[in-house]
């Protein structure tokens, strides 16, 4: 047996033990054969390693029958990911993202280790900068999909769930001050991470129950350092605290419920979350957004505020209508029209007939073109 974080895991390694949220529940039994769906729950429920068998190596990838998202053969660019890479705008946010990147590491990292004071409405004009390269044919949330090469634990992630949150913000109708905030809350929901010991997070092997309780106390953490700043709206400590709660009282670390949970932290849990599943692995691209918003109707709309997640759902579904896709079949056709109690499975048109692909079994949407 070998220890593997959830980051390496690959299709085809078998479990060594059950698998267990942080409720106790379990997830996956041992000897379950992992898939690329399997291991996106795995991150979905922050569990950041498990043990697998070491004899999987007999086992080929090709022998496990696939399931009902499968993974593409090659992991290629779409022809949409490459119209966005050479457009004008996305070279300006590419540029504008690298830079603010490097300044945002060197801000955190002193106000973590030097205690030095927040300046909010710096930060603030630094990450909203970034929007305005977006347009009518690309949006903020293409333009984080395409720069998954800076996917890290803390900072290009804290990046970028808080450019999803001032997106987010519009899509709920939020007012200047409430967008504000939640894009400050989302740039900082991570900062408890750098409390955590470099050995612990990026550690290889298995990690103890004390060291996974650890890991856990980021939120926390970040809590600590955030009200020490008095000046700062109390919102954003509490999005570090509350951030892997859960709406139906399994997350972490108060294990609180619904609408106890901080209104910014319900948001930004959703955009922590999503840009998680939408990072890059090794075995595979980013996932298509459909692909992410069936893992949300299948686990999520319980764990969520409700009126977040179905807005943060349609919204994404939206931005893809009239796009050119590839199905599983490999025909190719165009999303014509969304359906509103199956988000994933829109109804798509192909040169050989139309298909609503909630009343087609086994049928998905493999890439955006």
């Amino acid at each position: 047996m070998r220890e593997v974080l959830t980051s390496e895991l690959v299709p085809g390694m078998v479990l060594a033990d059950d698998i267990l949220n942080f409720t106790g529940q379990l997830v996956f039994s041992k000897d379950f054969v992992l898939t690329d769906k399997a291991i996106t729950r795995l991150a979905y429920y922050s569990i950041p390693s498990v043990v697998i068998q070491d004899d999987n190596a007999e086992i080929k990838y090709e022998e496990i029958k696939p399931i009902e998202i499968a993974p593409p053969p090659v992991f290629e660019e779409s022809v949409h990911s490459q119209m966005v890479k050479a457009s004008p705008n996305f070279q300006k946010f590419k540029k504008e993202f690298e830079e603010n990147l490097e300044s945002f590491k060197g801000s955190i990292n002193d106000i973590v280790t030097l205690n030095k004071p927040i300046d909010p409405d710096a930060l603030f004009a630094q990450t909203v900068n970034m929007t305005t390269f977006s347009d009518s044919s690309i949006s903020t949330m293409d333009m984080i999909q395409n720069m998954r090469e800076y996917d890290d634990l803390t900072f290009a992630h804290s990046m970028n769930v808080a450019l999803i949150c001032n997106v987010f913000a519009g899509w709920l109708h939020w007012d200047a001050e409430e967008t504000k905030l939640v894009t400050l809350c989302g740039l900082l929901h991570d900062i408890g991470k750098l409390k955590i010991p470099d050995s612990i997070i990026k550690s290889p092997n298995k990690l103890t129950d004390t060291q996974y309780k650890i890991v856990k106390t980021h939120t926390v953490k970040g809590y600590e350092i955030l009200k020490e700043h008095t000046y700062l709206d109390p919102h954003i400590a509490y999005s570090a605290l509350m951030h892997h709660e859960r709406y139906d009282g399994t997350g972490y670390p108060l294990g609180i419920a619904g609408e106890k949970i901080d209104k910014y932290a319900r948001a930004v849990g959703i955009a922590d979350v999503y840009d998680a599943m939408t990072s890059a692995r090794v075995y595979r691209g980013p996932w298509c957004p459909y692909r992410v918003v069936e893992l949300y109707e299948n686990e999520g709309f319980q764990k969520y505020d409700p009126e977040f997640i179905i807005t943060f759902l349609e919204n994404v579904v939206n931005t893809y209508l009239h796009n050119d896709v590839l199905l599983s079949n490999g025909e190719k056709g165009n999303i014509v029209f969304n359906n509103k109690h199956h988000l994933s499975k829109p109804i798509v048109q192909t040169d050989f007939k139309v298909y609503d692909l909630s009343q087609e079994n086994g049928l998905y949407i493999e890439k955006i073109l």
